[in-house]
């Protein structure tokens, strides 16, 4: 195919993939989604035409800048970035020309300077040492050890049995599997040396007789020239002006001393014409399939993560248990004995003993005159990319990743958590992260040394056949779409491919190679998407008896309530005169903080005669509510949503006619901060938390829901209160202005 006809055909896809992002089609659509993984797979296939994609993608994104655009920057951005760190062969030019483009978006609002931040950063690197992309992802993706580039990374896919059907589950474990048995640490090692000689030499690495040299090679010598090319541009990499000339010098001799002089030096025509350029694929990332069947399953598989050897000693109890070199008081625990004066130390007092001194010994046998205390960071409220400010809903921010929570700890490992499922397993999702900070406010064990990021791809259970209704996505699936449409068009359409991969009949022919369309656009989720939306989780405490301590629990995305036909048992015999609404709902009296824009306090209490309500924490869409309150609800994919509840109230209205009383319903919404509930005339509740059975609670009288704060531990809490004269009031309301806010991870955040 002709120069001309590779870039006609490269245009008509791009062309594609904006008219598909333009168009406001249901993601349900099982087309959709298909033309940026067939963009990608045409430059996988053919990777000397990269080249030619870049500068499409270029000047899509300039005409997108001139024309502002701003709906595909960063779909268009992203797959630029995608593309070249993959790419070999790219010019200087080019690379300049990308990050010029990224620096002028650096003056626009966020989340467009947040992504063109980071893509400027990659770009500068890449540009002064090509293939360094491809190299850290690999190294990291597939846990190869490096001494220079120590970061490890894994992807961790739950699913819950019960919510996803097993024919679903064996076939994203069979095009998980069948990826991973190419990917070999071999084959890993090979694909780095490769790419880095390919990306550094350009037209003058014999790409055909390098790829032979290095698949007749033995896993030693694979070995040594895979630390030598990550030495040679870790070392570059890591200097403050690198230099490219000095890198491709490094390369050269390991080029040399790989294939030889005589082969080095060979620069036939015919070699090269014979020698087309083969495709080096950058390996999917190495993934872990889960079933979701424990509470603590999440945090259990965490803990192995950062020390495989702790798998022996998990089914010991989890409070106790040693995490063999992760303690958290060893580091954490201090003693202060001085005046807190500068002039009162010693001298060299900020010089420590050796540990084999008997000063030492001195001191571990000394009484410490103070408590023992954990030293918490000043500005430590947990990791920066988990937090949020107060009164924000849902907002977007960059995820911390890398670098140092408390001094000397890094945090060189990062869990990508992904979850499939429906609104019912988010909301699964959101009680292991509860459990998951709270544990981590006692122990701070996993917290300064692992970068958790949260994924979400929605899977709809199976639809009964007689059925009518069109499935839908869930509420949260359903925002992120329309918060980010570039994960509308790539996420939320992986729903019917998934479910028809389900349908298919297992391929028995290993020796055919077929393309997993599901595990490329997981792969390109997790890559890409690294811009989180922040949800607030809602904490309710259920009485059954008033007399009792309640129940807590958390949801995410709905807490529904209904009146239970039956009586509670305290409730006397007495016949009720007629006229009365026998069955009709329950008298309920219902006290909450109405959510205004200033976030003044304002409470409203009211009795009503209902049959049930239900509590949403996301407007169902953007159009105002109503009610007795009568407030407004902003725009749902807006960043600026104060923390509120959506409240319906299916209410009974009585009224007198000729005919005699009646009796209709009506609905009426409101927000609110935070609500509590009560039956009034002995009838029972009946709550659903997150649309899940599994998590109903019965023969409730009471109820009290709102914003779950940030859990802290018991020092953290003496410390507040110490501080302040009125201690109880001054830790509530510290706790009310830390909410605990969970992100998910998307491609651009939400778009304003």
């Amino acid at each position: 195919m002709e120069s001309s006809d590779v870039e006609l055909d490269f245009q008509r896809s791009v062309q594609a993939v904006l008219r598909e992002l333009n168009t406001p089609t249901p993601a349900l659509q099982s087309n959709r989604g298909m033309w940026r993984w067939s963009l990608h797979k045409k430059v996988e296939r053919d990777p000397g035409k990269s080249s030619i994609l870049v500068r499409i993608l270029l000047r899509e994104l300039e005409k997108a800048e001139r024309e502002d655009v701003r709906r595909v920057l960063i779909p268009l951005l992203l797959t630029l970035m995608y593309v070249l760190t993959k790419a070999t062969g790219i010019t200087e030019d080019l690379y300049h020309r990308a990050y010029t483009f990224c620096t002028r978006l650096l003056t626009l609002p966020a989340p467009y300077s947040t992504v063109a931040l980071d893509c400027a950063i990659r770009l500068k690197t890449e540009a002064a040492i090509p293939g360094t992309l491809f190299q850290r992802t690999v190294i990291a993706e597939q846990n190869l050890i490096s001494e220079l580039y120590p970061y490890q990374e894994r992807v961790f896919l739950f699913v819950d049995p019960e919510l996803v059907s097993a024919s679903v589950c064996s076939a994203l474990l069979l095009e998980i599997e069948a990826a991973q048995e190419q990917q070999t640490p071999e084959a890993c090692m090979r694909h780095v040396v490769s790419h880095a000689l390919q990306a550094a030499l350009g037209d003058a690495c014999h790409s055909g007789a390098l790829n032979r040299k290095l698949q007749a090679s033995s896993r030693r010598v694979l070995e040594y020239y895979f630390h030598a090319v990550v030495a040679a541009i870790e070392q570059v990499a890591s200097e403050d002006s690198p230099s490219r000339l000095g890198h491709l010098e490094r390369l050269e001799e390991i080029y040399c001393s790989l294939l030889g002089p005589a082969a080095a030096r060979r620069r036939c025509v015919g070699d090269l014409l014979q020698d087309r350029l083969p495709s080096t694929p950058l390996p999917s990332p190495y993934i872990t399939f889960h079933l979701w069947t424990d509470q603590e399953q999440l945090w259990k598989e965490l803990v192995l993560f950062l020390h495989p050897r702790s798998q022996l000693r998990l089914s010991a109890d989890l409070e106790a248990l040693d995490l063999q070199g992760l303690r958290p008081d060893r580091d954490l625990a201090r003693v202060s004995t001085d005046s807190g004066i500068e002039r009162d130390l010693p001298l060299g007092s900020d010089e420590l003993p050796d540990s084999s001194s008997s000063e030492m010994e001195r001191a571990a046998l000394q009484r410490k005159g103070g408590i023992k205390k954990r030293v918490w960071p000043p500005d430590f409220s947990m990791p920066g990319s988990w937090d949020g400010p107060p009164g924000l809903h849902r907002r977007t921010g960059r995820p911390s990743g890398d670098g140092e929570l408390l001094p000397g700890v890094s945090r060189v490992h990062t869990a990508r958590v992904l979850v499939l499922g429906d609104d019912r397993m988010l909301g699964r999702l959101a009680q292991a992260y509860y459990r998951l900070r709270k544990r981590e406010a006692k122990k701070f064990c996993l917290t300064p040394r692992l970068s958790l990021q949260l994924y979400y791809i929605p899977v709809l259970a199976p639809q009964n056949t007689e059925a009518s209704r069109k499935p839908e996505l869930g509420e949260l699936a359903s925002f992120l779409g329309r918060a980010d449409p570039w994960y509308e068009s790539t996420v939320n359409t992986l729903c019917p491919a998934i479910l028809k991969l389900a349908e298919m009949p297992p391929c028995l022919d290993t020796s055919r190679t077929v393309d997993p369309f599901i595990l490329d656009v997981i792969t390109y989720y997790v890559r890409m998407g690294t811009q989180p939306i922040y949800f607030q989780l809602y904490k309710v405490k259920i009485f059954t008896n008033l007399s009792h301590d309640p129940t807590e629990d958390i949801f995410l995305t709905e807490l529904k309530v209904k009146i239970q036909d039956s009586k509670s048992p305290k409730e006397g015999s007495s016949p009720r005169r007629k006229g009365t609404a026998e069955g009709t709902g329950a008298e309920l009296s219902v006290c909450y903080q109405k959510a205004l824009l200033s976030h003044r306090p304002r409470e409203v209490t009211a009795s009503l005669r209902a049959i049930g309500l239900v509590l949403k924490t996301i407007p169902a869409s953007d159009t105002e509510v109503s009610g007795f309150s009568h407030c407004t609800s902003p725009n749902a994919a807006s960043a600026a949503n104060c923390t509120c509840l959506h409240v319906s109230v299916t209410e009974v209205v009585k009224s007198s006619n000729l005919a005699g009383r009646s009796f209709t319903t009506a609905t009426n919404t409101f927000r609110t901060s935070s609500i509590q509930v009560q039956s009034q005339d002995q009838r029972l509740l009946t709550l659903w938390l997150d649309k899940d059975s599994r998590r109903t609670f019965r023969d409730v009288v009471r109820f009290e829901a709102g914003p779950c704060p940030e859990p802290c531990s018991r020092s953290q809490k003496s410390k507040m209160a110490g501080f302040h004269p009125h201690g109880q009031e001054r830790e509530k309301n510290t706790a009310k202005s830390s909410p605990l806010l969970m992100p998910i991870n998307t491609f651009s955040g939400v778009i304003q």
